[in-house]
């Protein structure tokens, strides 16, 4: 660990990872951009640092042993609340996400990440009047089925979805079906501080205008054949919640503009009523068709459109997510389908190929119920190819043949690893005024490895021995 009591640069920034290489990953490339980087090996270190020193920012793991990240943001946000804290995590998902900035954390950033793109975290983190989320002070239950996975589209969505808790802004969110679009809404509700008051989805596309505008405004006796009595509406006993309205772009211009009206005024009137009733809703759009191009053709109003689209999340089809959230969706529905069975069940590596190219036009929705077919047919509690549904087998695209090519980088000047190690360890070199002890010592490697690393071409057995001359 690197404490160097010399003056400070402008920007101190805590390194907390439990492997060694991703700590080296971070502060190669921190410290030759000139920030001061100090690590630490686990969550009960880095709290006793933040305790003596203060720190700008600090970047930490969530998932390590003892100490878990979470508890590290909990603690920095109580003794030292102007630190920006980003979490990060290898096993992305909204749980993670949503229980990281609750507790004050500054942004989440998944594994394996673009050091451009933790730099430009940085430079936003270090820039003046910029504060992290509020707290919360209760806690939420966090087990939001489906939303895992960490591809750069999903764990934007996510940390979109912890901003939109934290508002009252109206929520535009799009997204293919399946895609989790209702789990998202509940989620915003649920972090939210509307989260004691009731939520309602209502499917627009399921109901004609006139019963859609009945249901959600209510209606008065007499209004309309069959209206025995008066009647409030979801705006009304929904008071204080949260509205998912599904399938906006079915809806007709008619009632597109009474909802405008609504979203607008605040305020709701029933079928045969001329009296209006103040509504304090909050509502969210989901669609599965492209809005804007509803709006271009004519058939969405604009205005409409502006009104829910403050904030917009997009949700990703499966098929565009990488095989790796694939996997982590598997083993995830794995798990929770396996527990009615009351065994675990596997897969083999076969069935989870056939996984990873199908092209899932009904996304997660469609592999959660893959999943729940696969494991009550299999035998001996393991998934083959022959346990997955025909749909399945006969439309996959062919496995990719090995291929022995290198492939062509995009970023054939970026510095290798070794590179990136030479030019740290000539910075500690720098810092101990090229004593190689002490620079070692910091390292926590051996003059050997320090002097191979200087050197490649040298052979180790002819560095010099550790004889504590300089």
């Amino acid at each position: 660990m690197n404490t160097s009591t010399k003056d400070l640069p402008p920007f101190r920034v805590l390194v907390v990872d439990d492997e060694r290489g991703a700590r080296m990953a971070l502060e190669v490339p921190l410290r030759l951009s000139g920030y001061e980087v100090v690590s630490a090996t686990g969550g009960r270190e880095a709290i006793e640092l933040g305790q003596q020193h203060r720190f700008d920012v600090v970047l930490t793991d969530i998932f390590m042993p003892g100490v878990r990240g979470i508890e590290v943001v909990r603690e920095f946000r109580r003794f030292s609340p102007e630190t920006k804290i980003i979490a990060m995590t290898a096993q992305g998902s909204l749980e993670i996400a949503l229980e990281a900035i609750a507790e004050g954390a500054f942004d989440f950033i998944a594994k394996p990440f673009d050091v451009d793109e933790v730099l430009a975290l940085l430079s936003r983190a270090t820039r003046p009047n910029k504060t992290s989320l509020p707290e919360t002070a209760d806690q939420t239950d966090l087990s939001i089925s489906g939303l895992i996975g960490h591809s750069p589209q999903m764990v934007r969505a996510y940390k979109l979805t912890a901003y939109a808790a934290r508002t009252q802004a109206t929520v535009l969110i799009e997204g293919e079906s399946g895609t989790g679009k209702e789990l998202i809404a509940r989620a915003i509700h649920s972090f939210s501080d509307r989260a004691e008051k009731p939520f309602t989805a209502v499917n627009c596309s399921a109901m004609t205008e006139t019963l859609l505008e009945s249901e959600l405004f209510g209606y008065t006796r007499g209004s309309f054949t069959g209206a025995t009595a008066d009647r409030p509406g979801l705006f009304e006993s929904t008071d204080g919640g949260t509205i998912l309205l599904d399938e906006l772009g079915t809806t007709s211009p008619s009632f597109q503009a009474s909802l405008l009206r609504v979203i607008q005024e605040r305020e709701v009137r029933r079928i045969g009523s001329s009296e209006t009733r103040p509504t304090n809703v909050r509502v969210i759009g989901a669609t599965n068709t492209d809005l804007e191009q509803l709006v271009e053709r004519g058939e969405f109003r604009r205005d409409l459109f502006y009104r829910l689209s403050v904030l917009v999340i997009k949700l990703p089809p499966l098929r565009e997510r990488g095989a790796e959230d694939i996997d982590q969706l598997t083993r995830h529905f794995l798990q929770k389908h396996s527990q009615r069975t009351g065994s675990r069940t596997n897969l083999t590596d076969d069935a989870l190929s056939i996984l990873a190219r199908y092209p899932w036009p009904g996304n997660v929705r469609e592999l959660e119920n893959t999943i729940e077919h696969a494991v009550a047919v299999c035998s001996e509690h393991l998934i083959t190819p022959d346990d997955l549904p025909a749909r399945i087998t006969d439309n996959v695209s062919p496995a990719t043949p090995p291929n022995n090519t290198k492939p062509v980088s995009l970023c054939d000047d970026r510095p290798t690893l070794d590179e990136l190690c030479r030019r740290y360890i000539q910075l500690i070199l720098a810092e101990t005024n090229g004593n190689k002890s002490r620079a070692a010592d910091i390292l926590g490697i051996n003059r050997r490895t320090l002097y191979r690393y200087l050197d490649p071409s040298s052979n180790a057995v002819d560095a010099p021995e550790e004889t504590g001359e300089e």
